[in-house]
């Protein structure tokens, strides 16, 4: 059940779902029992509340004729589905490249591109069959990360013990 209410103090109006104990103006903050509040309209259809409310507030304001021209709520709320531009032609419109942001939204939930960069080099030695320097490095500038760092990763591997050179070609230990 929905109530156009009114407050005593500021004449402000709004709806109230129910029936609760006490209301307080959203204006003012004056706080009463709600059955000391006026209701003007009470009813089971929030549409309805909402209509009655908006109509009073244009009546108050001396725009009446204009409040007829315009719809119901529930006409208004059909119609905001299709009014505007969706987000992606709105951020393609400023220059924001949706595919980019796409990627990253992926990398970010924990897709291919979410790896470190240690864990790319890694990766393209366990998906490379015995791969030279420059394929590692040629695999991680696929994915993200620059030819110099999976260089100097790479040698850093091998002289860690983790990762082994033979005839130029690596692989993991």
């Amino acid at each position: 059940m929905y109530a156009v209410v009114g407050c005593g103090e500021c004449s402000a109006l709004w709806i109230v779902e129910g029936r609760p104990e006490r209301t307080e103006c959203p204006r003012c903050g004056t706080t009463r029992k709600h059955k000391y509040r006026r209701e003007f309209l009470t009813t089971d259809d929030e549409d309805h509340a909402r209509e009655v409310r908006a109509s009073m507030l244009a009546s108050r304001q001396g725009e009446s004729d204009a409040f007829a021209e315009v719809g119901s709520f529930a006409e208004l709320d059909a119609e905001l589905e299709t009014a505007g531009v969706d987000d992606e032609t709105y951020l393609e419109g400023v220059g924001v490249d949706t595919g980019e942001v796409a990627a990253a939204a992926d990398r970010a939930a924990g897709g291919e591109g979410s790896r470190s960069r240690e864990e790319t080099v890694r990766a393209a030695l366990r998906e490379l069959e015995a791969p030279s320097e420059t394929e590692v490095a040629g695999y991680a500038a696929d994915h993200g990360v620059s030819r110099e760092w999976a260089e100097r990763a790479l040698q850093k591997l091998v002289r860690a013990g983790e990762v082994t050179e033979v005839d130029g070609g690596y692989r993991l230990l």
